[in-house]
């Protein structure tokens, strides 16, 4: 069976950027704390007037432009988010309306903090099936729309932003995008939640998703390797959710991986931007051209659920 590989990225960050000086004069903190507890330095933060499709928009914009494809080649768009006030029409079609794509299949996902590996795991599936030729998966965000900020805890870590990849076929044999390996533990969804309401606020059990994601995770970590057919030691990337500096040192710390092995801190810079923090790391790796182009990057991304995906990926 023919496989797919991710082809092309493109990202998007608002302008405006708030420091943790800034948070200092919002809520009760420092930047020594904010700093010693998430690693966080600066995070992105959207106006009022500019909304997740706009993000997701100008993300998917670039990674289509980057592809070479026309929009009536893509056949499959899919935009994973949390945050979108818009229930219908979806993100995914608005962002095919503004795009000019003609008649995809269109449809949000939402997995929490996973969604964009869970989406580019849908994704894979419907094209290797036969269900399209090019797929449009995007991440995108605006966190700050649902950040209590008078949160001490939580408020120091959202922010804003979009990534998009654009999933084309190989040629048989060549396989871009490994196996995924998902699940969730529902009995802990609630360690990481958007209370309900119309105007709904993040809150989470920090404690418990650290340890979760420090202990259980390095598993299907390597699960996701061994059906990659690779070992840790092969990856040349790791990107993962970018929840904070700690979790991501914590579980990387825990894997067989060389020492020249590029690991993603995009959070230092861009704070958590749950779903989009994947796809916007991996997109500045490769505009950096920090990995080289067909090298194994595993993605793996979690949070609320609780849930996980990741699989590896070539990069592109």
């Amino acid at each position: 069976m023919p496989g797919n590989r991710i082809v092309a990225m493109g990202h998007h960050q608002p302008s405006r950027v708030l420091s943790n000086a800034d948070l200092e004069q919002m809520v009760e903190t420092s930047d020594d704390w904010i700093r010693r507890r998430t690693g966080i330095a600066t995070r992105r933060i959207a106006g009022e007037d500019e909304s997740v499709t706009d993000m997701a928009a100008a993300a998917a914009a670039k990674a289509l432009a980057a592809s070479g494809l026309a929009p009536a080649e893509i056949g499959f768009v899919t935009v994973a988010t949390c945050s979108a006030m818009d229930r219908c029409p979806s993100i995914a079609a608005q962002v095919a309306a503004r795009l000019g794509i003609p008649s995809a299949v269109c449809f949000d996902l939402n997995n929490g903090c996973a969604g964009f590996t869970t989406a580019l795991a849908g994704a894979d599936h419907a094209l290797r099936a036969g269900a399209a030729r090019h797929a449009l998966v995007v991440g995108a965000e605006k966190m700050s729309d649902v950040t209590d900020w008078s949160d001490r805890r939580t408020c120091v870590l959202l922010a804003d932003g979009a990534g998009a990849a654009v999933i084309s076929p190989t040629e048989a044999g060549d396989d871009g995008i490994g196996p995924v390996v998902w699940g969730s533990d529902p009995t802990r969804g609630d360690a990481v939640r958007l209370r309900d309401s119309w105007q709904p606020k993040f809150t989470q059990e920090g404690q418990t998703v650290f340890r979760w994601a420090t202990t259980e995770l390095p598993a299907f970590v390597e699960d996701a390797c061994r059906r990659a057919g690779i070992a840790t030691t092969d990856l040349a990337a790791v990107v993962t959710h970018q929840a904070n500096l700690r979790i991501i040192e914590a579980l990387t710390r825990r894997l067989a991986l060389r020492d020249d092995v590029v690991i993603a801190r995009d959070v230092v810079d861009s704070g958590n931007t749950s779903a989009a923090s994947v796809p916007l790391a991996l997109s500045k790796l490769v505009e950096r051209g920090e990995v080289p182009a067909g090298a194994p990057v595993l993605l793996f991304s979690f949070g609320g659920g609780l849930s996980w995906a990741g699989q590896v990926v070539a990069c592109p």
